[in-house]
């Protein structure tokens, strides 16, 4: 199982939307989302559209970027109605030093069914830390690779691990990716099992660090993964050519779109989203900034679940 964690602004939440029309049916990918926004309008949407499908997903109940930190109550006000259907959703925590909250959270909700995300300022040896991965009600941990003895602690505990890694490497400018044509990106598909971990995790293909967005960028880059040689798979910035300035946006698109898909229709594959890039650049149509990221990640997380079928077929 693949979990990626995406935040709960308008692209992402897209990209789950129309991930879901066309691959809930032996889905293999677990979506974490953190509420960011005070508005819930997106969120409602994207949530309503994950349960007509029957896609389960994990909400993180208290959130540590953007709007609503620290507002446990907000959140679970503002979705009542949807996260009522208890049975399309897991109810997820940030763990770092509030251990103690957390567990006492879970017991007041009544909650069934936690997934915990450790940070690495987790103590493992700290006793309230202890008292919430010994509750019965927490069933699946998300952790650093680097994390051995926790690792080993929830082996002896039967619980479910995830292993939760950073893949993607920002760069402080968009033209800084044209040195950087391709890079590897994660192998994990092929090892979380035989490493005893029930699945694996990143934040997709955007960088970790939360990002509210700003001013027009001087170079329009386009960061999309795909699987080489059948093993790794690696991701591509493709990045436009007029970048001294922010002018022409469109056609700064039109440059780095160009690139990639010229790229992909020489692979073997391809997918919904590949496909939707083309007809915006062959039509001569500029989708906008926040639509380029909505196709990059629904791009990987289709690659990622049909990677994780293909493997069981």
């Amino acid at each position: 199982m693949y979990y990626p964690y995406l935040r709960g602004k308008q692209f992402e939440l897209l990209a789950l939307r129309e991930f879901a029309d066309n691959y809930s049916d032996n889905c293999r990918i677990l979506p974490i989302i953190e509420p960011v926004k005070s508005s819930f309008n997106s969120m409602k949407i994207a949530i309503k559209k994950l349960q007509e499908k029957n896609l389960k997903f994990a909400l993180i109940i208290n959130p540590k970027n953007g709007d609503l930190i620290g507002n446990y109550d907000t959140i679970l006000t503002e979705l009542a109605t949807l996260l009522s259907k208890t049975e399309t959703w897991i109810p997820a925590y940030i763990v770092n030093t509030n251990a103690d909250r957390i567990k006492k959270h879970i017991q007041e909700q009544n909650y069934q069914n936690v997934l915990l995300i450790c940070e690495d300022s987790v103590d493992t040896n700290e006793l309230n830390f202890n008292d919430l991965i010994n509750l019965a009600e927490v069933k699946t941990i998300l952790m650093s690779q680097d994390n051995r003895s926790l690792k080993r602690k929830l082996d002896r505990l039967g619980k479910a691990s995830v292993r939760f890694d950073d893949k993607f490497k920002p760069q402080k400018r968009n033209a800084d990716y044209v040195g950087i044509p391709e890079e590897r990106f994660t192998e994990e598909h092929n090892y979380y099992l035989s490493d005893g971990y029930s699945g694996f995790g990143d934040y997709t293909v955007l960088q970790s660090d939360f990002n509210e967005g700003g001013r027009l960028p001087y170079a329009v880059a386009i960061h999309l993964t795909y699987e080489k040689d059948e093993e790794e798979i690696w991701i591509r910035h493709f990045v436009s050519d007029t970048n001294d300035d922010s002018t022409n946006i469109q056609g700064k698109f039109g440059e780095a779109a160009e690139k990639a898909v010229n790229f992909f229709e020489r692979l073997p594959y391809s997918n919904i989203s590949i496909d939707e890039l083309t007809t915006y650049l062959r039509n001569g149509q500029y989708p906008g900034l926040g639509m380029l990221k909505k196709i990059s990640i629904k791009s990987h997380l289709e690659l990622i679940n049909n990677t994780l079928n293909s493997k069981t077929s």
